[in-house]
């Protein structure tokens, strides 16, 4: 077990009309002008911006407004975003939507006091000091940004998607009711459940294997998502199940399932190169390629793949042979993916195979031409993403 720090300063108001507090949110932690950041149309026709902006005028902060965020966040909308925030004089960000939308104004809240260009910090070229304050507006819950201390971009010059990860970013508060994910389609559902899935599994599978109240708190967040999410997906406007999801979503990337434990993250990094070559649903391709980083890691500590088997996928645990315990809990998870539309090879992914120059490009990227490792369940060099990437592909 590791020694850690836990900490979690996100204010967290949940449930049916929470968003009513809004403004008077920003104004306790010190916002009198607001960038309202968002993505697409949903916000506005659901009336949740109108009702945003009215709270916002009535308790006399001013708003400026930023859309047209996309899946997979752009380096061109975060600089749009600082030089909007610069000129306008904001000194609060408030991101409404999910993930992309969060990951976004994270980005624009380290660059508006930064001198320098803000793709420093995910180029590995400098350390944030200052940050904007955040407030986040949940509408789709899966990536748990409104209470991580990450953000992954983007950038168009070259297709390069990297995260960046300081305590600066975290959201002052987070609003989340779960009546606002009634209407989301089917397939972001799903994307944004295997999202959640791998927040815990990218902790649950570590090195270190005594920290007991932890796995069993992962264990239980895990089983919750996965009964969960077929009930809203037979019934959107299943308020228990959604609400169960939406807090999922953020206990699942808070740290708290990490306590005591090292993180891998190489599913997660094997796939951003995949969105960002391809430019699919981060969740889909997830699914896409953890199943063959399983199996080529598992050898590794089979008994902590048994014990996901038997206590998250409810696999009978064949005591004779812990590989094929291990390898039927693997096989459990894909089927579960595949029974809520999601896919478990990048043919499934992306309608075809990956080309070799394909593969070798996201091997390349994943492990910054070959100087940079991945995963610590099992250390993986650039031939052991390649390999992995071509299981996925069915080679």
């Amino acid at each position: 077990m590791k020694d850690f720090t836990f900490h979690t300063p996100t204010e967290v108001l949940f449930g049916r009309r929470s968003e009513e507090r809004i403004a008077s949110l920003v104004r306790k932690y010190g916002g009198t002008k607001v960038l309202l950041h968002y993505g697409g149309s949903s916000a506005e026709r659901s009336g949740l911006l109108p009702l945003i902006r009215t709270a916002l005028a009535e308790a006399g902060i001013g708003c400026v407004e930023l859309g047209g965020v996309v899946p997979n966040p752009r380096l061109t909308k975060v600089r749009e975003g600082i030089d909007r925030c610069r000129a306008e004089k904001v000194d609060f960000l408030l991101a409404v939507g999910g993930g992309s939308v969060i990951d976004s104004a994270k980005a624009i809240a380290y660059g508006v006091p930064y001198a320098g260009d803000v793709w420093d910090f995910f180029d590995g070229k400098a350390k944030a000091t200052a940050a904007l304050p955040i407030g986040a507006v949940v509408t789709i819950p899966t990536a748990g940004s409104e209470m991580s201390n990450g953000c992954v971009i983007t950038n168009e010059q070259g297709w390069q998607k990297r995260g960046y990860s300081s305590g600066l970013s975290r959201c002052r508060f987070a609003v989340m009711n779960p009546e606002r994910t009634y209407t989301l389609p089917p397939y972001q559902t799903a994307c944004g459940a295997v999202d959640i899935l791998m927040h815990t599994m990218e902790r649950y599978f570590s090195p270190e294997t005594d920290m007991t109240l932890t796995d069993a708190l992962a264990e239980a967040l895990m089983r919750t998502v996965l009964d969960a999410t077929p009930v809203v997906l037979a019934e959107p406007t299943d308020y228990r199940h959604r609400a169960q999801i939406m807090w999922a979503g953020s206990l699942a990337h808070n740290d708290l399932t990490g306590c005591g434990n090292v993180g891998d993250w190489a599913t997660h990094h094997l796939e951003h190169e995949l969105s960002a070559l391809f430019d699919v649903a981060h969740g889909a391709g997830l699914a896409a390629v953890w199943g063959s980083w399983a199996r080529y890691v598992r050898t590794s500590n089979p008994q902590r793949f048994v014990r996901f088997a038997v206590n998250v996928m409810g696999v009978t645990n064949d005591f004779a042979d812990a590989d094929r315990t291990a390898l039927a809990g693997i096989e459990a998870m894909e089927r579960f993916y595949r029974s809520i539309g999601m896919p478990v090879s990048i043919p499934e992914l992306i309608g075809r195979p990956a080309t070799a120059e394909e593969i070798d490009e996201m091997a390349c990227k994943c492990s910054r031409g070959g100087t940079s490792t991945e995963g610590s369940f099992r250390v993986l060099a650039a031939d052991d993403l390649r390999a992995i990437y071509r299981a996925a592909n069915g080679e």
